[in-house]
């Protein structure tokens, strides 16, 4: 049975079959100069491939614009951030925490909290540096001689595999996983390994900094609270500074902690699975499409768990386990960046 049709509808097919024979009955020359006005207006902005998303993004783009600009400007500033408060928890470690181990605890603790503090720190700022001053790779201008996928709209030059358009750095970006503003810079094929590393050491001295302070932080926390409930105790200002200070360290390096680390382990799953962050929505959008046509989309730049991590830190043997990813390291990735293999063989690609 069909279904019943509103007023509206009978009311606005009406009006549609009414204009079609108003049409039909005008001139031949007149239905022809209104047939030929209707293509050149549809021609300003139709097309077979526009749909609600095409048009939804286009009204957003005006939004999209406005982000970039401010995210292009406001670089340095989260970069400051970064640098600012990283030092303002080193300045309390140093002269706050450090004198208390070094009186209170046994010389084994005192030497591995110092050797894994300074590893720790160390690892942080030779990561971030690198992650911030390293050029992500860009695609040559002129027409390379290698395979290309497509051409960019906006730089009007081939796209090698894996390579997008950044609208903040208004450049094309080889591998491109995405543009970081606490790193002023795009994360891309030669500098996703130090991204990724800063995140993984940070995230491991933010929990380092809130698991051994977590008791420091309950007296802290409770010395505080005491002197607004009862007379205050003779505490010097120097005695509410301390205390207020671990206070501050450790909800913001717990804070960080939970928030890095989340965004730590998205990028090691994305790291396993052999694809960036884009390339997750990609394969995402196109494993539905081939779901629905009974196929099973295979990424062809995954290699394997273990080779996917191979790759990612540029280890060619056992021992750079430790001389390039336990260690401040300025290798080189694996590749070029502008040619891929797909669909390798099961096997270790990169034997150790």
């Amino acid at each position: 049975m069909r279904p019943c049709l509103g007023v509206g509808h009978l009311l606005l097919r009406w009006l549609r079959v009414c204009s079609r024979r108003a049409r039909n009955r005008l001139p031949k020359c007149v239905r022809e100069r209104w047939a030929y006005a209707q293509l050149l207006w549809r021609s300003l902005f139709y097309n077979s491939l526009t749909n609600c998303d095409v048009v939804s993004d286009s009204l957003l783009e005006p939004i999209f614009w406005m982000v970039d600009i401010l995210t292009r400007w406001f670089g340095m500033v989260f970069v400051f951030l970064v640098v600012a408060l990283t030092s303002s928890i080193l300045i309390i470690s140093y002269f706050c925490l450090l004198p208390l181990v070094l009186n209170t605890y046994p010389p084994f603790w005192i030497v591995w909290h110092i050797c894994y503090g300074h590893w720790n720190l160390i690892m942080i700022i030779f990561h971030y540096y690198k992650a911030t001053k390293t050029s992500p790779g860009y695609p040559p201008k002129m027409k390379p001689d290698i395979p290309f996928v497509s051409v960019c709209k906006k730089c009007i030059i081939p796209k090698p595999a894996r390579t997008h358009h950044c609208g903040i750095c208004n450049t094309c970006i080889l591998k491109m996983d995405h543009h970081c503003p606490w790193l002023n810079n795009c994360v891309g094929h030669f500098n996703h390994r130090y991204f990724f590393s800063f995140c993984l050491f940070m995230t491991l001295g933010c929990m380092y900094c809130s698991i051994s302070g977590r008791t420091l932080f309950i007296n802290a926390y409770h010395a505080i609270e005491s002197s607004y409930n009862t007379p205050p105790p003779p505490y010097t200002f120097k005695d509410k500074m301390f205390h207020k200070s671990i206070i501050y360290m450790w909800v913001l390096t717990s804070t960080v902690a939970v928030a890095l680390g989340g965004l730590t382990l998205w990028h090691a799953m994305l790291i396993s699975r052999g694809e960036t962050s884009i390339e997750r929505h990609i394969n995402k959008k196109e494993a539905k499409r081939l779901a629905k046509h009974g196929k099973v989309y295979r990424n062809p730049f995954n290699y394997g768990r273990l080779n996917n991590w191979k790759i990612f830190f540029g280890v060619e043997k056992t021992s750079h386990w430790l001389t390039r990813v336990l260690l401040p390291s300025s290798h080189a990735p694996y590749g070029d960046g502008l040619t891929w293999d797909i669909y390798p063989h099961q096997k270790d690609i990169m034997p150790v």
